[in-house]
C-alpha cells in the first residue's frame, strides 16, 4: 500500500511539473521540408538556418547535407561520401557552415559554395590533444572570433579555439561534479561570452565563462541534447529524452514547451538538434523519426 501510495504521489508530482510549464503557441507545417521522390533523411542529427533562413539538415542519409528555403523548397545537396556519422552543424557570424562528424572524429569548416575551408582534427584518428577528438558533438562561436567544440561521446570536455584554428584551452572531464561532464551533447554561447554547456547524462545546462571557469548549472531543464541561443537572448533547448522543445530566459526559467512525444507532425522522437530562423520559427532534427520539423509562430 505504502509503494502505491509513493507511485501515485509521484505521478502526481509530475503531471503537476508538466502542467506547470505553458504550451507555446507553435504550430507545425506537415509539408516541410519537400524531399525529391525516393529520397529519405535516415537519421537527422543536425539542422541550421542562414541569415537568409535557408535550412541545412544534416542527415546520416546518401545525401549528407540539403538546403531548402524557408518553404521547405530543396535548393541543393552536398557532402556526399564525406562523413562517416553526422552529428551537429552551425553556421559561424561570418556565413560558413561548420559540419561535425562525430563518428570520424573531425570538424570541418565550408564556405558558401561548399569548399573546405577548415580541417580541425584527423578523420578516423581519435584522440585527446590539442589536435584531435574523439566523437565531438557541436561547436559555438564567440563575439571575439573564438569557437568551442563540445568533445563528447569518446572524450569528455570542452575545446577552445582562436579564430584561425589555433587550440587554445581545453576543460572537463568524465564525471558529475562542476565542470565535469557525461556526454557534453551541444555547446553555446550569449553576448557575454558565457558558455553554455548540455552536459546530456548528467541532465543539465552548465555555464562557464570565456575561458572555462564555472559559474552556474540548471538541473531543472531536462536533457539538453540541442541549445540554440537567439539575438534577444532567449535560450531554445531539444530536451531529448522527454521528447519535447524549451524555451528558457538567460536565468534559466522555462518559459515555455513545444511539441510532445509522438510520430506524427508537430510530435517528437529524440529531438536532437534545433535552429531558430530570423522569422521566429524553430527548426529541429530527429534521430528516431528520420525528418526535419518546421514549427511557425501563430
Amino acid at each position: 500500500m505504502r509503494t502505491r501510495v509513493l507511485c501515485l504521489f509521484a505521478m502526481t508530482a509530475s503531471c503537476a511539473l508538466a502542467q506547470s510549464i505553458p504550451t507555446l503557441n507553435f504550430k507545425v507545417d506537415p509539408n516541410w521540408p519537400q524531399l525529391p521522390a525516393g529520397w529519405i533523411l535516415q537519421e537527422t542529427p543536425g539542422i541550421a538556418a542562414d541569415r537568409n533562413e535557408h535550412v541545412f539538415v544534416f542527415s546520416r542519409g546518401e545525401h549528407a547535407i540539403i538546403e531548402f528555403d524557408r518553404d521547405g523548397k530543396m535548393i541543393r545537396s552536398f557532402g556526399e561520401r564525406v562523413f562517416v556519422r553526422p552529428h551537429g552543424v552551425r553556421f559561424d557570424p561570418e556565413g560558413n557552415l561548420w559540419a561535425i562528424d562525430d563518428g570520424g572524429h573531425f570538424v570541418v569548416k565550408l564556405d558558401s559554395a561548399g569548399r573546405v575551408r577548415m580541417v580541425l582534427g584527423r578523420k578516423s584518428s581519435p584522440g585527446e590533444t590539442p589536435d584531435t577528438f574523439n566523437r565531438p558533438t557541436d561547436i559555438a562561436f564567440a563575439a571575439s572570433g573564438d569557437f568551442y567544440v563540445s568533445d563528447g561521446y569518446g572524450n569528455s570536455r570542452v575545446v577552445k579555439f582562436s579564430k584561425d584554428g589555433k587550440f587554445l584551452k581545453a576543460w572537463g572531464k568524465k564525471g558529475t561534479g562542476e565542470g565535469e561532464f557525461n556526454l557534453p551533447h551541444s555547446v553555446a554561447v550569449d553576448k557575454q561570452g558565457r558558455v553554455y554547456v548540455g552536459d546530456r547524462e548528467n541532465r543539465r545546462i552548465q555555464i562557464f565563462d570565456a575561458e572555462g571557469k564555472f559559474l552556474n548549472q540548471w538541473k531543472h531543464v531536462g536533457s539538453p541534447w540541442g541549445l540554440y541561443i537567439t539575438d534577444d537572448q532567449s535560450i531554445f533547448m531539444c530536451d531529448g529524452y522527454n521528447n519535447r522543445m524549451l524555451k528558457l530566459n538567460p536565468e534559466g526559467q522555462i518559459l515555455g514547451s513545444v511539441a510532445e512525444p509522438g510520430r506524427l507532425p508537430g510530435q517528437l522522437d529524440y529531438a536532437h538538434h534545433l535552429t531558430v530562423g530570423r522569422s521566429g520559427s524553430i527548426y529541429v532534427a530527429e534521430i528516431k523519426n528520420w525528418r526535419a520539423q518546421k514549427f511557425s509562430p501563430r
